[in-house]
């Protein structure tokens, strides 16, 4: 099955292996296209047949991803009211995110 790990970003998990795409929360406004992203939190490393799993975290490990470009996500509506008293609010959102690609697993 190959190298896999799970890590934690964003208060999300998500499982990768080395040249995995994904979609991940960003909470380092600075990134461009290019950067570098690691990913410090590793929770669990599976090497073959070796699982190592943290308490909560592993220490050591890492997981480098390159940033292939920053994007936003769908737009979200939004909508509050209260009947009878003629209060409404229309608001939108859309959740800004990267889209990297995962390099190698180290440690």
């Amino acid at each position: 099955m190959g190298d896999y790990a799970i890590v934690e970003h964003g208060g999300k998990q998500y499982r990768v292996a080395p040249g995995d795409e994904l979609l991940v929360e960003r909470t380092e406004p600075d990134l461009k296209r290019g950067d570098n992203l690691l990913f410090e939190r590793v929770m669990l490393l599976s090497r073959d047949e070796d699982v190592k799993i943290g308490a909560p975290t592993l220490d050591g490990v890492l997981v480098r991803a390159k940033v292939l470009a920053p994007e936003r996500g769908e737009k979200i509506i939004v909508f509050k009211k209260k009947r009878r008293k003629g209060y409404k609010k229309t608001q939108g959102h859309r959740q800004n995110y990267y889209r990297v690609r995962v390099d190698a697993i180290e440690g």
